[in-house]
This record gives structure tokens, sequence and C-alpha cells, in this order.
């Protein structure tokens, strides 16, 4: 399968001869019941194993160093748990040497007393630790920064660090998983930074099971455009430099937070269901028109929040940049996408995301077909909705892979590291899994099912094993043989 990792779905798309079967299944009509979505991002342990054969899942012993996820052993920090971040960057793509001049004040809540604690940051020079207003003494080693405080923080106590850093970010190059993070574009930088590419650019806790809300002040050369994730505030001119803040009031995973700067053109206004939304579009990409591009992002929100209850965030939006890369990624109200011409099924693939990998977000790495399974899900349903092939002929075609294919040989509920974004074992065979789900369940339950696992976990994190347990207790079925199937088998399932 010619996709990249990641939602970063590559522009080119299969195309698939159309089946002769009709799909049985339909789509609920009309507009779901809000929902009535719990507040603040959970933070509790995963929980247990599905029983049979499905791996023996532990939840995650976080460290200082490390939040206890095997897939990225040094990405997040124990001790701590980050309620908001507020970055103020200078960002001047003309000064090679020192794009970057930033500030970062954290606010937490320790979770245990604590004489030191870490935050993850790469590269970069630190020139001051402040907890609490004090200076603090600090040490680099690798992507780690330890910060030593004055006194020891208290568990249960709120306390604010504020670190000055400055430099230029280096783009991640993974042997795996590519090349992301901060890239450098003709005329600016892109940051799109799954899975770890947030702490290139800024200190924190970088693992996706620790939210929170970001407030990111952009300032930038005059005659650039400073885009980044929520609302945007006003737009100050000082001294050859354009200020704006971009808040993100719901809470986010560190890896979904963006900057876009460059020269692109804006629209922005209110989707048909009332949705605030702004794109961007860079003038020099193989692209869409920022009209067509605005359209299809209007249009897809609004049909998803039919179908998945309301939309989650404050704004709706997309950027597409001029950055060589081939994905896109769902950063949070506002997807990324490289240089390249997205269509709609990519757009309804990222726009899916916002309820099904943002809002409701991996609490480890493992369960990534939760983002990835269940946005392909959305592409197919796009596909029959707009009259293309239907869920169950893309289902049947999938499905009719040979048996000893190597494409049923990842689990995926468990792919590894190595193939936690593979194109047929987490995006297709997940969303396979949703299919088959609901064909076993009906579409009334699956679709009720849908919205009430975006409800339950609205800005919060969530594991294979509670998908489990909700989809047997609103289908009263039991589901453990099925899913340790599709989930965890490295054969073809039986239908």
């Amino acid at each position: 399968m010619p996709f990249p990792r990641a939602s970063r779905r590559a522009a080119a798309v299969v195309t698939l001869t159309a089946l002769t079967a009709a799909s049985a299944c339909q789509l609920p009509g009309g507009d779901p019941p809000p929902p009535a979505p719990p507040t603040g991002a959970s933070t509790a342990p995963a929980a247990g194993p599905i029983a049979g054969n499905g791996p023996n899942q532990e939840p995650l012993q976080a460290t200082r160093d490390g939040a206890g996820d095997p897939y990225v052993p040094t990405d997040g920090n124990g001790g701590y748990d980050v309620q908001n971040y507020a970055l103020d960057l200078t960002v001047d793509p003309g000064k090679p040497a020192k794009t970057l001049d930033a500030v970062a004040t954290i606010r937490a809540r320790a979770t245990q007393d604590m004489v030191e604690f870490n935050l993850d940051l790469t590269g970069l020079d630190v020139s001051s630790v402040k907890v609490d207003g004090k200076d603090s003494k600090f040490v680099r080693a690798g992507s780690e920064l330890t910060v030593s405080p004055a006194a020891t923080i208290a568990g249960g106590r709120d306390f604010t660090v504020r670190v000055a850093y400055s430099g230029t970010p280096q783009a991640v190059n993974d042997p795996i998983l590519g090349q992301y993070g901060w890239i450098k574009t003709p005329d600016g930088v892109s940051a799109a930074c799954q899975p770890s590419g947030a702490h290139t650019w800024f200190p924190g806790n970088d693992h996706p099971g620790d939210k929170a809300t970001f407030a990111i002040t952009l300032t930038v050369p005059k005659g650039l455009t400073a885009i980044s994730n929520g609302e945007r505030g006003k737009v100050t001119d000082k001294g050859g430099f354009s200020t704006v803040t971009w808040k993100a009031d719901q809470p986010m995973a560190t890896y979904l937070a963006m900057i876009s700067v460059g020269k692109f053109k804006v629209k922005e206004g209110l989707t048909k269901g009332g949705i605030p939304i702004l794109v961007a579009v860079d003038d020099t990409v193989r692209s869409p028109s920022v009209d067509e591009f605005y359209r299809m992002k209007a249009d897809i929100t609004d049909a998803w929040a039919k179908i998945f209850g309301p939309y989650p965030f404050g704004s709706t939006g997309g950027v597409i940049d001029n950055a060589a890369v081939g994905f896109a990624l769902e950063s949070q109200t506002r997807s990324i996408y490289g240089d390249f011409a997205p269509g709609e099924s990519i757009i309804a693939h990222e726009l899916a995301h916002q309820w099904f990998g943002d809002s409701v977000g991996v609490t480890r790495w493992q369960d990534i077909w939760l983002n990835e399974g269940f946005a392909s899900y959305a592409e197919w349903i796009w596909s029959e909705q707009q009259g293309g092939m239907t869920a169950e002929e893309f289902f049947t075609t999938r499905y009719n892979e040979p048996e000893n294919s190597q494409s049923w040989l990842v689990p995926t509920g468990d792919p590894g590291r190595e193939r936690m974004f593979d194109g047929f074992g987490v995006y297709e065979r997940g969303a396979m899994t949703l299919h088959a789900l609901r064909k076993r369940i009906g579409d009334d339950r699956f679709f009720t099912l849908l919205r009430t696992w975006a409800a339950d976990h609205q800005y919060g994190n969530a594991t294979t094993e509670e998908f489990v347990e909700l989809a047997e207790r609103i289908s009263q079925t039991e589901l453990t043989e099925f899913f340790n199937a599709w989930l965890y088998g490295t054969v073809r399932p039986a239908l």
C-alpha cells in the first residue's frame, strides 16, 4: 500500500475496481442528540487486558525520564501533569544560525514530591530555568532537561516552570518513521510532530498521555503569516515584526501542536453548521485553491458532526504548506498538509481525527489503531456518502488480500514501533475491524458506539480495552474472541 506512516497519508490514492455487491450498512440519519461530555483530560491508568489471546497489557509505569511507553521509552516524564503551555516564540527563517528565540512557561501539578524533574527537549540552547520565579539548576543529557528547583515541590501542588531557550530546531530523521518535526520551507518553517517531534522546538512532557491547553505567541518578520492551533488573537506590528497569539482552550497532546510560518492565502468564516473555520494555502504548492480547500474542510466537518457527535473544538480548518514532505497530520483544529494536492479522502481522514485521535487520544502508542483505523474507516464512509465505493466494497476488497500475504502478519492492536503506522496492518485492518464490528452488532448500535466513545472520552485518553468494554456494553454481546482475532491475530480472521 503506497501510504506512508501515521495519518501522513500520501497524496496518491489507490484506485480500486468497483465491486458489484451493494452495502447492507446504512448511515444513521439526522443529528444525534448532543452528549454531555466530561470536562478535563483523563489521566487514569490503562484498563486490564482483553481475555483470551490478546497481549498482557500493563498500565504505563512512568519514571522521571519516561512515560513508561515501550514504543517510545524516552518520551514523556513522570512526577507531574502539565496543565498549560504558554509558548512565546520569535521565528525568523532568515537567520539559519538562530531561527528560534523562545520562552516556554509551563504550568503543571506535581503528582508526587519532587526534588528534581525532567522535561523533554532536543538540541537548542537553554539560557535559564526558573521554577515559581526562582532560578533553578538544570542539566542537559540527550533529549532530557533535568531541572533541580530551589526547594522540593510537594505532591499535589501547582508549580510554574519558565525555560528561556534559542537556536535552530532540527527535523527528526528517524530510520523507521522518516523525517518529521520542524521542517524548513522555502519561505519559512512548518512543524508537524507525530510521534516525537514536539520537543525539537519546545520543552515539555512529550507523550500523548499528558494533554494540556496551549497559548502559542508567534512573532515573525512582517510579510509572513504565522498560523497555529486554536483561535487567533489580534495581530500587532512593531519594529518590522508581526505578533499574534493562538489559543487552544481544549486539552491537546504535544505532538498535535503545530506552527506554519510563510506566505499564505487565508480564508476564514463559518461552516454551514456554524463552526468557525480558518484555512491557509501557500501560493506555490500543487494544491486546491484556498476557496476549494475551505469548501471541502467546511462540508466534511459538518458531515462528521452529524455522524460522530458535536465538533469537539472551537474551530476547524487546515494549512497546506510548501514543506517537502509527503504526509498530512491531524494537528488539533488545524490539520497540516505537505506540498501535495490533498483530495477529499485525505481531508475526510484528517478531520475524522479531530474526534478520534485528537479529542479522544491514545494512552499508549500501541493503540494507534484507535486513531488510524477510525480515520481510515471515515474515508470509506465519506466515499459511500458521495456515491463512490461503499464501506462493504472497501472491506471486501481488503479482506480478499491473500491469506498468506505479509499484510496479515502485523497485529493491528500491537503492531510494534517499527510498524505502528503500517498502511495495511494498522490503517486498513483497523478500518476492517470496525466494519466487521458494524456488521456484527448492526448500524444503530455501531454508530451509537462511535458517538458514545467520542463523548465519554472527550479531551481525554483511552485504550483498546476500554473500547472493547464499551462495545460489549452497548451491543450486549461478548466480543473477546472477535477482537482478539481482528486486533491480535496474524492470520486473516474468519467471517
